[in-house]
């Protein structure tokens, strides 16, 4: 019987324990959408979503790189994916999944295709910008220029593969750095 109390009480002080709400960035924020590459406007919708929710979620001084980020992702989806066998249906629409994710000092950014084929992620620095000086524009690969600004533009950029296929570009953006780079 005196189990049962305890149990009773433990119930009770759970319940009556405040709940944060949901707006409260320590709780950090998550929001997916599903495009289709064959949508003319698909990179402009998932730019202009991704937009609104930072400044939903009070993360204004964010979006410009957000924005520059998912539409070069979704871009590369729209012009370079090649669904797996396995994945897309004959005449089916190619789907980009793109997911933005927030904790308190970080943005994360998933887009997500039905390729397998690993990106073309630089190995480092390309061509060291104090050597470039004013022919930087000249010194770039002929392919993988938009995984080179998404790498510039990001604290970290990796990929991983789908469980049945495909893959997702992820992308690391430090809130904090982007709220002093946009301060000064």
């Amino acid at each position: 019987m005196e189990t049962q109390h305890s149990k009773r009480t433990a119930n009770v002080s759970t319940a009556a324990a405040p709940r944060r709400s949901v707006h409260d960035p320590a709780n950090g924020h998550f929001r997916a959408l599903t495009l289709f590459a064959e949508s003319p406007d698909c990179a402009k919708a998932a730019r202009d979503l991704a937009g609104s929710y930072l400044h939903t979620w009070g993360l204004g001084h964010a979006v410009d790189v957000t924005q520059l980020v998912v539409s070069e992702l979704v871009g590369n989806v729209v012009h370079h994916a090649v669904p797996d066998g396995c994945l897309a249906r004959p005449g089916a629409g190619r789907r980009i999944d793109v997911a933005l994710m927030t904790w308190p000092e970080v943005l994360v950014i998933g887009v997500s295709d039905e390729d397998s084929t690993p990106p073309e992620l630089a190995v480092g620095e390309f061509v060291s910008p104090e050597l470039a000086g004013d022919f930087s524009e000249a010194l770039l690969p002929d392919r993988g220029r938009g995984l080179l600004i998404i790498q510039r533009l990001s604290d970290a950029v990796w990929w991983s593969p789908g469980t049945n296929g495909g893959k997702t570009v992820w992308c690391r953006l430090d809130l904090d750095r982007l709220w002093v780079e946009n301060s000064a």
